[in-house]
């Protein structure tokens, strides 16, 4: 990995502005869904939590652990916040009723919906007027900068 500060001062001008311009894309992407969570007392956390349920339904807290990258103590209290106020159910798994598997409720579903779907029109949005190749070039260069993630997390 080259260090940036040996680059030259247009490259590292460059870079700097990706970075601002990453910032602030991060910050439109996720303040609409911030406002929302805010309402009812909850955070970004509790999105990514709703999210990743909503894409492995039945997705075991083990999976989402993993999925999360995030210690049990980090996912503990929002999760359990969470279930408390019925957006995620839990139940035993058939095989071992010792792993919990974890579903979006109807409220769930539709909080999730609300949150992500705002973040979809603006990138559907975005993709649209940037157009295809440039949509997919901002893809590889995020897949790049995720580096290898983890697997679907299922367990």
């Amino acid at each position: 990995m080259v260090d940036p500060t040996t680059l030259p001062p247009s490259r590292q001008a460059e870079l700097r502005e990706a970075i601002e311009l990453f910032y602030f894309a991060y910050r439109s992407f996720t303040d609409p869904p911030d406002r929302i969570l805010a309402r009812r007392g909850l955070g970004r956390t509790h999105h990514r939590i709703l999210y990743f349920i909503h894409r492995t339904p039945d997705v075991s807290v083990q999976g989402l652990l993993k999925r999360l990258a995030v210690t049990k103590q980090a996912l503990n209290a929002p999760l359990r916040q969470l279930i408390e106020m019925h957006l995620v159910s839990t139940a035993a798994a058939p095989e071992d009723r010792r792993v919990k598997r974890l579903r979006l409720t109807p409220e769930g579903q539709r909080l999730e919906q609300e949150l992500t779907g705002v973040q979809m029109r603006l990138l559907q949005d975005a993709f649209t007027r940037a157009g295809a190749a440039e949509a997919e070039g901002w893809r590889r260069v995020q897949a790049l900068m995720a580096g290898p993630g983890p697997s679907d997390a299922q367990d």
